[in-house]
């Protein structure tokens, strides 16, 4: 059942040691008793109780620039030429193509890259939906505008660091310590009945996309039942009983000393939750065969903590995955077809276990990068440019549909600002927004997770793009 408790603590650390008592501790959050007061229930949490449903988001960081112009690419003959003359030798092959039944108001004449049959399935049996040329934007940009200077710009366009920011925080004007699934986080925590574990997961530790004012991600990993403890605590060897009594010993003395005090009582809450999760993952069983590959294992620990709500007594949780390495400077066509089999089977599998659960109508998974790649070629790869594609996978996704513009892939098009960057004619504010809204958040919070979002959207109307079924 989800009650409305507000979420009072914060910021465990991926990893830490714990020498005081002679073992390693990991800690997965850590108490910020700064905030602990500013975590009082806010109405608009409790408003939400009354659906008692459960709902997650899974997002899914392609770390370092995913060339998705070469994951989603044009197959009608006159565009395919277009693309082919501009990618010279990093264009795909039109043969090789996989191609897309698309449904009443997709866009036609798309193919997906060859290494991705998976998605291709996914894509033609409605369950999922990409959405063309997204990128961080402050306000709506034209060519004109951007070449003359008249128009504000994202900080730090084609740099990782600030891009791969920008994506976690929609907040591409400022360089903000605050994501957009912490500030969601903070509003709707008390949704969740236990308030002992975030309802903020992270498989990749620290992050900018789960941070918010008073929550942060609980960080657990792809093996075993996900959380770490302190090491041999409650074991059954002699070594274990003897290092559980002293750690027993230390924890439960009465501290004078503030941090001391504290530091225990990070320490035992730390443990509390390990347990608890521990216990109610190592309940799971399920029959959806996973590859072998990190981000498969990772969806699969994901599918497993979905499995437990019930037991976790939670009814909002994100997942944020890190999949990196997509600078593809370099041998762009090898690099990217293996890692794309990875992401195509990952997401079937994953489909799969979610449909297994019964929950597929409850999950979107949805992938974020830093940004596009140019569409010209440096000799064997691609550099950094701006809007790109990305996936939105789900029961809830109005599925079997390409959203938004595909754009000209000639050179020197209205969108071309210089060797194939493409202006993205979406901005991640609208992306997110519309997931944020399947999630639960309200039209009066809305402005408060995303700042510039009514530059490009009237709140109160339609979806700002229309692939969720809210």
């Amino acid at each position: 059942m989800c009650n409305d408790h507000k979420y009072n603590r914060r910021r465990f650390l991926g990893t830490a040691s714990c020498a005081a008592i002679g073992s390693t501790t990991f800690f997965s959050t850590l108490f910020n008793l700064g905030m602990a007061n500013e975590a009082a229930g806010r109405a608009v949490a409790s408003a939400y109780n009354s659906s008692n449903n459960y709902k997650a988001l899974v997002c899914i960081l392609f770390a370092g620039g995913n060339d998705s112009f070469n994951m989603l690419v044009p197959n009608d003959t006159s565009a395919y030429n277009a693309y082919s003359a501009t990618r010279s030798n990093q264009a795909l092959a039109k043969n090789s193509l996989l191609g897309l039944n698309h449904l009443a108001g997709g866009l036609p004449g798309l193919g997906v890259h060859p290494s991705m049959p998976e998605v291709q399935q996914l894509y033609n049996s409605g369950n999922l939906a990409f959405i063309s040329n997204v990128g961080t934007l402050v306000e709506p940009t034209n060519k004109t505008q951007f070449e003359n200077g008249s128009v504000s710009l994202p900080l730090g366009l084609f740099s990782h660091a600030d891009q791969i920011q920008q994506w976690q925080t929609s907040v591409p004007h400022t360089r903000s310590s605050s994501g957009w699934g912490g500030r969601m986080s903070d509003i709707l925590q008390s949704m969740n009945n236990n308030q002992n574990i975030s309802m903020n997961i992270s498989l990749s530790g620290r992050n900018i996309f789960q941070s918010g004012n008073q929550s942060s991600e609980y960080t657990i990993n792809p093996s075993g039942t996900g959380s770490i403890g302190i090491e041999g605590y409650k074991g059954d060897s002699a070594l274990d009983m003897i290092r559980t009594t002293a750690v027993d010993n230390l924890l439960e003395d009465q501290y004078v000393d503030i941090f001391k005090k504290t530091y225990a009582d990070v320490t035992r809450n730390a443990q509390s939750s390990h347990e608890q999760f521990s216990s109610a993952i190592g309940g799971v069983n399920l029959n959806t065969t996973f590859s072998t590959s990190r981000l498969s294992q990772s969806m699969q620990m994901v599918a497993k903590t979905i499995a437990a709500r019930n037991t976790l007594d939670v009814c909002r949780q994100t997942f944020f995955i890190t999949f990196g390495g997509w600078d593809h400077h370099d041998e762009l066509l090898n690099n990217q077809a293996g890692m794309l089999t990875v992401v195509s089977k990952a997401l079937s599998e994953f489909n799969t276990a979610m449909t297994e659960l019964g929950v597929n109508d409850n999950v979107t998974t949805f992938t974020i990068s830093d940004f596009a790649r140019t569409l010209t070629s440096n000799g064997n790869g691609t550099d950094h440019a701006w809007g790109g594609n990305v996936m939105v996978m789900g029961g809830k996704v109005n599925g079997g549909r390409t959203y938004g513009s595909y754009p000209n892939l000639a050179l020197n098009s209205n969108l071309d600002v210089g060797n194939g960057v493409l202006i993205p004619t979406l901005s991640t504010d609208e992306y997110f927004a519309e997931l944020a809204q399947w999630y639960g958040v309200s039209n009066t919070e809305i402005n408060n997770i995303f700042p510039n979002l009514t530059n490009f959207y009237t709140v109160g109307g339609q979806p700002p793009i229309g692939f969720m079924n809210t």
